[in-house]
């Protein structure tokens, strides 16, 4: 997570147009283009500092992001925190959730602290400290409404980062972000509601809030919506609305909604079924290791399903399956494996394990 982009103090810096370059000054224009882009940026710096030196809260904020960042500076977290601190205990919204963010991920000062105004000792994580100053300085801004703020005292009050575990404070403040349309908060309280942490159970509400979430891109409120519509949970079953939704989070890489959209143009649910659709997106997610997908890619290679019948393709895809597999999933991975072996010859087996060896996955985006 960056550290919100500067906002420009009564400047604007318009970088001179330049005309269509010829083949032969094009690497000249381009190379004018990145001189011109570094002076700009050394101008803000310096027009930041200016105001910043003068006390201006904004400019001692703005300056914090340059150095956070590495825009027109060599990133420097402890100038950035300095900076931050002088905005913030200003009143400075921004510069005291930027402030927050610093300590909660110990960017230029320790990671937590142990004795911050008004907290309370409680167990924490591997390099937390018991207490974390982070949370005062999002508290400070949250109660100015900093929707980010709300958000990540409502994320550390429901985890128990820093804070003891609570609840309902944690809903409060989700709930306080989450009505400024602050997208991660409304997903968050859709879980709660979901899971009924700090407010009583009700599925009606967590889909509303998924939908929220979802309208603005949220992949895991995408798919938590599309399986709510596929199970009838909180809303109408509807499996055409289903599909839809698992599609969008698919699409943006969602590993479970691939596998669940394949499932269904497997199964002709809610779409015509459709093989060679439902191996597409189970490939996508089992190229990113997903057991289930990995199994049903090798059953439909040993049955030609969707794809030309090949023992060997299904025993690579069915031993992948059952090597990150355990319990009674595994045992079914293995028997399908097994099941394909007693038909292959030992020099197919050696080649299908051999492909099972040298398979790597696709790095998540």
């Amino acid at each position: 997570m960056a550290v919100h982009t500067p906002r420009v103090l009564a400047l604007a810096t318009v970088l001179v147009g330049i005309s269509a370059p010829d083949p032969i000054t094009r690497l000249h224009a381009q190379q004018t283009l990145e001189e011109r882009a570094e002076q700009a940026d050394a101008e803000t710096v310096r027009l930041y500092r200016l105001a910043a030196e003068h006390g201006e809260p904004d400019g001692q904020y703005n300056l914090g992001t340059t150095y956070a960042n590495g825009h027109g500076v060599l990133r420097d977290d402890s100038e950035a925190v300095r900076w931050f601190r002088l905005a913030a205990d200003q009143g400075h919204a921004e510069g005291q959730y930027a402030l927050g963010f610093m300590y909660e991920n110990g960017r230029g000062v320790p990671q937590g602290n142990p004795t911050p105004v008004n907290a309370v000792p409680v167990p924490a994580p591997d390099g937390w400290a018991k207490t974390c100053e982070c949370v005062e300085w999002y508290r400070l801004a949250a109660e100015q409404g900093h929707r980010a703020a709300q958000f990540s005292l409502g994320r550390l009050y429901s985890e128990g980062r820093g804070v003891h575990r609570d609840y309902a404070e944690a809903f409060h403040w989700l709930r306080a972000a989450a009505d400024q349309g602050h997208a991660p908060a409304q997903f968050s309280l859709g879980v709660m509601y979901m899971d009924g942490e700090g407010v009583p159970k009700n599925h009606s509400e967590a889909v509303r809030w998924w939908r929220a979430a979802a309208d603005q891109g949220i992949e895991a409120a995408q798919f938590n919506l599309a399986r709510s519509y596929s199970s009838g949970d909180g809303v109408r079953q509807n499996d055409l609305e289903a599909v839809r939704w698992y599609r969008l989070a698919a699409e943006q890489g969602d590993a479970e909604a691939q596998f669940s959209l394949g499932s269904m143009h497997h199964s002709g649910q809610g779409v015509p079924q459709d093989y060679s659709e439902a191996i597409g997106w189970y490939r996508l997610a089992a190229s990113r290791g997903h057991a289930r997908s990995q199994y049903n890619i090798g059953l439909m290679y040993a049955n030609g399903r969707g794809v030309p019948q090949d023992d060997v393709e299904a025993h690579m895809w069915l031993n992948l399956a059952a090597a990150q597999s355990t319990g009674e999933g595994r045992d079914q991975m293995v028997e399908g494996r097994d099941a394909v072996a007693e038909r292959m010859t030992a020099e197919q087996i050696a080649e299908a394990q051999r492909r099972a060896r040298e398979w790597t996955p696709t790095p998540a985006r």
